[in-house]
């Protein structure tokens, strides 16, 4: 397929959902309110003191968390891409190398006790992105060895601690002597954009925006990769370099995103898949479409999630685990799809 009227078709589809993402809702605003109130957002225009409330819910709730969920949903398709390549392995997806876990302990410890109450509205991100980040430095220094960081160790070494963080986690949960606050870590666990507004968009954003850039201008290399160490080497890839470079940039994406939206995922299992089936498995075309797709599978989860059992919320996680199961028994009963490749 023709990748420039596939993007463009991808980006218009983005648009909408977004404009969507803002208007679905228990409200009931009409469609045309929820465009002038986006175009006043956007714009700086102004608005009458009788729409002040319903501005605030478009433009303060709804469109931040909208935007929150394409950055997220693009971050864990482009990392799973790479994590994929990284470890050669078709079932890696960016929770497998432990961080993901090791970013809940950290959350929990300000959910369930108050850590870093101090830094107010920033404690659960702050902590979470910085347990995300001690856990991929403990998952570093097990998994590399004097000849290098292979990718088997670093799958055993990733799925090992992965199990240690959870079950820190789950003690903690249990050790909560409230109850609200262990629904609260539980909710986070599962997954959830409802704590979304435009101050938790910049860093997240920022750092989904630099991984996709160096993610883009290595892909070439990726191609290498994928091929096996040796055939790398042969094409002047120093295979040990780039994995290293790929664990780094999947960490610090993987923990960014984790921070703002909890553990979610599938996305970024089964989105590189469906997206190989789509435009084949070279990484320069894969990764032009995944983070697109990404972002608009977890806009539309996202509405889901708030209009599904509404007024109740339901966790990310769990709608991903829905649509994400059979779509993945799906791709491995096509005869003609070979994971990883084309």
């Amino acid at each position: 397929m023709p990748l420039p009227p596939l993007l463009a078709a991808l980006c218009a589809v983005l648009v909408l959902s977004l404009v969507c993402g803002a208007g679905i809702g228990a409200s009931g605003l009409s469609w045309g309110e929820v465009l002038r109130y986006l175009w006043s957002g956007l714009t700086g225009g102004a608005i009458s003191p009788t729409e002040v409330p319903a501005y605030t819910i478009v433009w303060e709730l709804r469109f931040p968390r909208a935007l929150l969920a394409a950055v997220v949903g693009a971050g864990l398709s482009a990392i799973g891409v790479a994590v994929q390549a990284m470890v050669r392995n078709a079932l890696a997806d960016p929770f497998v190398l432990g961080i993901s876990s090791g970013a809940g302990v950290g959350a929990n410890a300000v959910l369930l006790f108050g850590a870093l109450g101090g830094l107010g509205m920033w404690a659960l991100s702050t902590a979470a992105f910085l347990s995300a980040l001690l856990a991929m430095m403990l998952v570093y220094a097990i998994a590399r060895t004097a000849r290098g960081l292979s990718p088997m160790r670093l799958v055993l070494t990733g799925s090992a601690m992965y199990y240690g963080f959870s079950a820190v986690t789950t003690f903690m949960v249990f050790a909560a002597e409230h109850g609200e606050a262990a629904r609260s870590a539980m909710m986070w666990l599962l997954g959830s954009l409802g704590g979304a507004n435009w101050a938790s968009l910049p860093i997240a954003a920022g750092a989904v925006l630099a991984g996709l850039v160096h993610l883009t201008l290595s892909a070439r290399r990726l191609n290498a990769l994928a091929m096996g160490d040796e055939t790398a080497a042969a094409l002047g890839v120093d295979a040990g370099r780039l994995r290293k470079e790929l664990f780094v940039v999947s960490a610090a994406v993987t923990g960014a995103v984790v921070a703002v939206s909890g553990a979610i995922g599938f996305v970024g299992l089964i989105v590189p898949h469906g997206v190989r089936m789509l435009v084949g498995a070279d990484h320069r075309r894969v990764l032009a479409v995944a983070p697109l797709v990404g972002a608009i599978l977890m806009i539309w989860v996202d509405v889901l999630s708030r209009v599904v059992m509404a007024p109740t919320e339901l966790p990310v996680g769990v709608l991903t685990a829905v649509i994400g199961v059979p779509c993945f028994v799906l791709l491995m009963r096509r005869r003609s799809y070979t994971f990883g490749g084309a």
